[in-house]
């Protein structure tokens, strides 16, 4: 990170235990140096042992990963960071409209075959990524499964999780693959307006859908780092979590780059 990133980023992190008289001690890395390492593994697709010198020891760097991922300290962080970008824009911190949609992946020899699956439409052998997007295109939720699992299945859990966080959102956009009985049990269960952008009839080839487009652009956001190109983690949380670092990645910068 440059120092402009990095006073971003300082500004966003999430508040140790011990500093609030809550136990613990202090850790014995910077997080400067920690956060510059785990966005280094998360943008050049290296392994965890490939760890270069210049940083801590690569064990030292992936304990630090693991904490921040079941504390959610990371998921704080990404959090913050996502509001102050929408402020910067002249937007609420919640949004009050979403938008939805899914990616398959490839899977790496480590993926376990009890997580992953045959996406039959897009002949894909591996697992999938469910994103909740807002409408600047900054995560909200996220969730991965096989495949093999159909999109209206994994968004139902994947809306209960959004509204559960985001007690303003009222309308979730998304296409054709949502249609059907997921859009009543939506509106009946979530209060949620499940709006389905269909594709014109006389339409053929590649066809940009209203509203879909910012969702489509997120999963190519995603597709920059090395490490989200293909699936290579054992556990999907832990795809997740790496889901959540690139993003802090992009808004970081952006952040940077307007205050510059």
């Amino acid at each position: 990170m440059t120092d402009a990133e990095w006073a971003v980023v300082r500004d966003a992190l999430p508040v140790p235990a011990w500093m609030n008289g809550k136990g613990g001690q202090p850790e014995g890395y910077c997080h400067r140096q920690m956060i510059d390492a785990v966005r280094y593994l998360v943008a050049g697709g290296i392994t965890w042992r490939a760890m270069p010198a210049d940083f801590p020891a690569w064990d030292r760097v992936y304990a630090f990963h693991r904490r921040w991922r079941l504390k959610g300290l990371l998921a704080e962080l990404h959090d913050r960071l996502r509001g102050l970008v929408r402020e910067a824009e002249g937007r609420d911190r919640e949004p009050t409209a979403a938008v939805i949609d899914a990616q398959s992946l490839r899977a790496a020899p480590s993926v376990p075959r009890a997580t992953s699956g045959w996406d039959n439409g897009k002949k894909v052998g591996g697992r999938k990524r469910h994103v909740v997007v807002d409408c600047l295109g900054l995560l909200l939720v996220v969730t991965v499964t096989a495949a093999n699992v159909q999109d209206r299945d994994a968004a139902g859990p994947l809306l209960e999780r959004l509204r559960d966080r985001f007690h303003k959102i009222v309308l979730v956009w998304a296409d054709g693959g949502y249609a059907g009985r997921l859009v009543t049990w939506a509106a009946e269960k979530l209060r949620l307006t499940l709006e389905i952008v269909r594709r014109s009839d006389d339409a053929s080839g590649f066809v940009v859908l209203p509203r879909c487009w910012v969702v489509e652009r997120t999963l190519s956001w995603l597709m920059r780092s090395r490490r989200l190109v293909r699936d290579y983690e054992a556990l999907p949380e832990v795809h997740e979590a790496m889901v959540l670092w690139s993003m802090t990645m992009l808004m970081s910068r952006r952040q940077a780059r307007q205050r510059a």
